[in-house]
């Protein structure tokens, strides 16, 4: 399929995405409980800012706010009723600040988890999953998206749901999962299950990885281990900025924009091709980030123990693959802010 993300891939050699959507927006208001995909009616401007710092910071893709689009999620707030609307939205405003950047910059609908729990386990069904996910993907599509951007699943059922949805929309897609549990996604899924998942899809993605999960190392290890399956689609790394700690009532990211450069040229050198930040990261990250990957060519992967050195140590002593090296099984050490 022809798009302008498949596009994109075949001229560059690594694409800058964005960072945080919810660490953002609370610095611009946005309360704890809050939909944050009702802003994109109530306060269209801080999104069109929101998108634009990434943009300006150097990013060729950034992401919706539409995270919790679906009417799983937005039936929290009352709002099971706006997925049209809400989703429409937030790709429209996406659209218009793409649109206006002199350069391609893809636009990539944001498609969160449901929330539920997938049957056998949980209540929700294969076709519920799918008709939510169908739903949220004839919106972003009408708003305008180049790509629709599932982030932030632990279950393969899920996974394998959207895609299902998707593929009803005609649209093209990328996928990552949250591996935040000791190397694997909450539900158990390590970086080759994820790989096996994906080349399996009758509509598989054009590219997939990792988002979010617990640090800098964590993810690039993940990374390394789509890259040994030996997949030649392209992978994604989004991870966070640094580890979370609270301070002062609030969250805090202990993540440096020189630690998150170092983070997107490892990332690029494990393997990764779409390269960006989760929670924490913010506009002066993705400056560091763009120079980063902008200051010379892929190089050799690196090796565990030069990930732990340049990034931190990892939160768990395997990626439950049970392949890590023995050297890099070392005693966590304080963490360089």
């Amino acid at each position: 399929m022809t798009n302008a993300l498949s596009t994109l891939l075949e001229t560059v050699d690594v694409i800058l995405a964005d960072g945080a959507t919810g660490t953002n927006l609370f610095n611009m208001g946005l309360q704890s409980g809050d939909a944050p995909e009702l802003w994109n009616v109530d306060a269209p401007d801080k999104i069109r800012a929101l998108y634009q710092g990434s943009v300006d910071a150097g990013s060729d893709l950034f992401l919706t706010n539409t995270f919790g689009g679906t009417s799983a999620r937005l039936k929290l707030h009352d709002a099971q009723n706006r997925v049209a609307e809400l989703n429409r939205i937030g790709a429209e405003l996406g659209r218009e600040v793409a649109d206006k950047a002199g350069r391609p910059v893809i636009v990539a609908g944001s498609v969160g988890p449901t929330g539920e729990i997938m049957q056998p386990v949980g209540s929700l069904s294969h076709s519920e999953a799918v008709e939510m996910f169908h739903e949220q993907a004839e919106a972003l599509k009408a708003g305008g998206a180049d790509v629709l951007w599932l982030e932030t699943i632990s279950a393969p059922e899920e996974f394998r749901a959207a895609a299902e949805a998707f593929a009803l929309a005609d649209m093209p897609w990328c996928g990552t999962m949250s591996f935040d549990t000791a190397g694997r996604t909450m539900m158990g899924v390590t970086s080759s299950d994820l790989v096996t998942i994906v080349e399996t899809l009758p509509n598989p993605p054009v590219a997939f990885g990792a988002n979010c999960g617990t640090g800098a190392s964590d993810i690039l290890r993940t990374v390394l281990g789509f890259a040994a399956q030996g997949n030649e689609r392209p992978l994604i790394s989004k991870g966070n900025a640094g580890i979370p700690k609270y301070v002062d009532g609030h969250i805090h990211y202990d993540g440096t924009p020189e630690l998150m450069g170092q983070y997107a040229a490892m990332a690029r050198d494990a393997g990764a091709t779409i390269i960006g930040g989760c929670c924490g990261t913010m506009p002066a990250h993705l400056r560091e980030m763009r120079a980063a990957l902008d200051a010379g060519p892929r190089g050799e992967r690196p090796t565990l123990d030069q990930i732990t050195s340049a990034l931190g140590p990892f939160t768990s002593a395997t990626d439950g693959t049970g392949d890590d090296a023995a050297p890099e099984r070392r005693p966590r050490r304080r963490r360089r802010a």
